[in-house]
């Protein structure tokens, strides 16, 4: 219950504060990148149960000869990038977790599509509600591997404290202001996951 309350003051004061700069970020999105400003997408959430999560939108709509979505890297404009780096893409989520989607802390929600992919272990990151931030973002982020993320994940299931949560705040932070761990070697975005190693001794 107390997270519960950290959660509610904790995002409601985020929302209050940072209100100039999400009004002047979504004026930039549309003025760069046209509408919709939020970027709207199904992730799952606590015991896997999906909801819908909110970002600024980051990437523009572009199509190969194909018809096809061209990669990430060739949509995703300056802004977006800027954006991706200093994490204001993410504010959006404090709604998400005012509404109780997603708490302040936790692991981060990540596709609809692989959850049948996640070892038995691994599957345990849905325990809680995903975060806007985790032990993952504060120990590597997208610079590390994706069996390491979930390690971490799950460590800090079986860990949770107030006390846990306030450091983790604390040290995204940090992270956020030095730009560290940004991206996964010169991806914008971390690598498909494609299922664990370990999912068949499971």
């Amino acid at each position: 219950m107390f997270k519960r309350l950290l959660d509610i003051l904790g995002s409601l004061t985020a929302l209050i504060l940072f209100s100039p700069i999400m009004a002047y970020t979504a004026w930039k999105v549309s003025k760069t990148m046209g509408s919709p400003v939020l970027f709207r997408q199904t992730r799952p959430g606590k015991d896997g149960k999906p909801f819908e999560m909110v970002k600024f939108r980051t990437m523009k709509d572009a199509n190969g000869p194909d018809g096809k979505p061209l990669p990430d890297e060739d949509r995703i404009t300056p802004f977006g990038s800027f954006m991706r780096r200093t994490s204001l893409d993410e504010l959006p989520e404090f709604w998400n977790v005012l509404k109780g989607d997603m708490s302040l802390v936790g692991p981060r929600p990540l596709l609809m599509q692989y959850l049948p992919l996640y070892s038995k272990e691994q599957y345990r990151r849905h325990e809680m509600k995903p975060g806007i931030t985790g032990w993952a973002q504060v120990n590597g982020r997208n610079a590390i591997s994706w069996e390491e993320k979930f390690k971490l994940d799950v460590w800090y299931i079986d860990n949770q404290s107030v006390w846990l949560d306030i450091k983790i705040l604390f040290l995204t932070v940090k992270k956020v202001l030095f730009k560290e761990d940004i991206s996964h070697g010169e991806e914008a975005t971390m690598p498909e996951f494609l299922g664990s190693r370990s999912k068949e001794n499971d």
